[in-house]
């Protein structure tokens, strides 16, 4: 970006998923000049040249936008090539690492960070498809390429989302049972998806808030259990540990920057550091070395010493976000009509991305929700909302189109594939893993007790859940033209 640019300028060529227009909508203070017509070029190392009509150039300075300052309208956080993103990147990591090994080197041990890497599934899914690989072997081979370049210990955030799960269903049967006298209880939209909710912040506000749950992100859920419950396993305060997740959007790293999830006391944050599917990609070119080329680390650990069930890789039902509505919708049934239900009947309304489920007990009223993923679908759910005309429950909201599994930081297609197809391949990739229940996996449950002293308490409500915070968008606007 530069801070001279035309009004009229669009970049065409940034390939981003869910980058309708490509074209940024921050509130911005143009500064115009009468009669000046010119063309930005870019050059090969990244630079814009100013072309005035007599043909004379000018190079344009750049100008920084921090993660926070962005609105999240999926025109340009998502693009790396864009955004001048300095403290969530690979380089960061490498910087850690090779610091951690001129401190053993001059024998000083004890200034030495942790390095705690957490892969996501719809990451290891896009990895495993690119290199050919099943998610299992993707897994053993990401853990052994970390731990040879450094890292300490490698964990699937699998199974921070139990977490996510099991409180997002707590929480939706409360604010059931609230909705006869709170009328902003229902319905509950899913938190999980950080574009969406910076969008919900800095475009709606306060109204659409109070609909979110307050459950955090499986990111944010693992963040909180390295910072917190792994660090003090090991006897380590939280700054100590330099925590590091792999996820398929770049909304994740400005998710995890939010203030929200920052340690004033130890000055550190609960995820440190987010990096890409597409940039492990980068890393493992960097290292002149395939994934399948690497050995694996067979030693599968989900957190200090805790195994999944089975003793390997396993997930969660539902689709490639999380299965939020799957969870939900058989919670609710189970808690609000006593019954059960063997498999949830998808119907799909508008197009692929918008489709409802609704289970019908006799004598009982029925349960609603629905999947609703790209902005165009959001949208139309959060203008229901503002009519009072919303029919849902619940609604799981994802920022891009066929969800997190088509995430804007995923691997790209490579030459002669198609997105769908490449989509596809992703998809087996992820659904391939064998599904467990939440409350079934191995360490939940003690992990509650241990940790948090119970489900319902209030370092429960500390650590697994969070607020949000509308935003005047013109007070974030900044001195740039595009």
């Amino acid at each position: 970006m530069a801070s001279n640019f035309s009004g009229a300028l669009q970049l065409t060529d940034l390939n981003d998923f869910i980058t309708p227009s490509q074209e940024c909508v921050k509130p911005i203070k143009i500064y115009r000049k009468p009669g000046k017509v010119a063309k930005i070029r870019i050059e090969d190392d990244g630079s814009y040249m100013e072309v005035a009509e007599s043909g004379e150039e000018k190079k344009l300075q750049k100008a920084r936008i921090t993660l926070n300052d962005c609105l999240a309208c999926s025109g340009c956080i998502t693009s790396a090539e864009s955004v001048l993103i300095t403290q969530q990147s690979q380089e960061e990591l490498y910087n850690v690492l090779q610091e951690n090994l001129r401190l053993q080197q001059t024998g000083e041990l004890d200034k030495q960070k942790v390095v705690v890497v957490s892969i996501s599934p719809q990451s290891r899914a896009s990895l495993a498809t690119k290199y050919q690989l099943s998610s299992e072997v993707a897994h053993q081979k990401l853990t052994g390429f970390f731990k040879k370049l450094g890292v300490h210990h490698v964990f699937d955030t699998t199974f921070s989302r139990n977490f996510s799960l099991l409180e997002s269903c707590r929480e939706f049967i409360q604010r059931y049972y609230e909705a006869e006298t709170n009328k902003t209880s229902l319905p509950m939209l899913a938190s999980a998806c950080p574009g969406w909710i910076c969008y919900a912040e800095k475009t709606h506000g306060s109204y659409i808030l109070p609909y979110i749950s307050t459950t955090k992100s499986p990111q944010q859920i693992m963040g909180s259990l390295v910072k917190d419950y792994f660090a003090r396993k090991h006897g380590l305060i939280p700054s100590q540990v330099y925590h590091v997740t792999v996820m398929p959007c770049y909304d994740k790293k400005l998710e995890a920057s939010r203030q929200d999830f920052y340690n004033d006391v130890y000055r550190t944050r609960d995820v440190d550091c987010v990096i890409t599917s597409g940039e492990v990609e980068k890393m493992l070119e960097k290292e002149n070395i395939s994934l399948g080329e690497v050995e694996g680390d067979t030693s599968f650990s989900l957190m200090s010493g805790l195994v999944s069930p089975g003793g390997g890789l396993v997930s969660h039902i539902g689709g490639g976000s999380g299965g939020y509505l799957e969870h939900i919708m058989r919670y609710a049934v189970s808690q609000i009509h006593g019954t059960s239900v063997e498999s949830l009947q998808y119907k799909t309304l508008r197009n692929q991305d918008f489709q409802e489920v609704i289970v019908e007990v006799e004598g009982k009223k029925p349960l609603r929700m629905a999947l609703a993923y790209g902005f165009r679908n959001i949208q139309n759910i959060v203008q229901k909302i503002k009519r009072g005309k919303m029919t849902y429950d619940f609604v799981e909201i994802m920022a891009c189109p066929s969800g997190c599994v088509n995430g804007g930081g995923q691997i790209r297609p490579a030459e002669g594939q198609t997105n769908a197809e490449l989509l596809q391949k992703v998809k087996e990739s992820y659904t391939a893993v064998p599904c467990v229940q939440p409350d079934l996996w191995t360490g939940v449950r003690e992990i509650y007790e241990d940790w948090l002293g119970g489900m319902d308490t209030d370092k429960a409500r500390a650590m697994l859940h969070t607020q949000y915070h509308g935003v005047e968008k013109i007070a974030s606007a900044l001195n740039i033209q595009w």
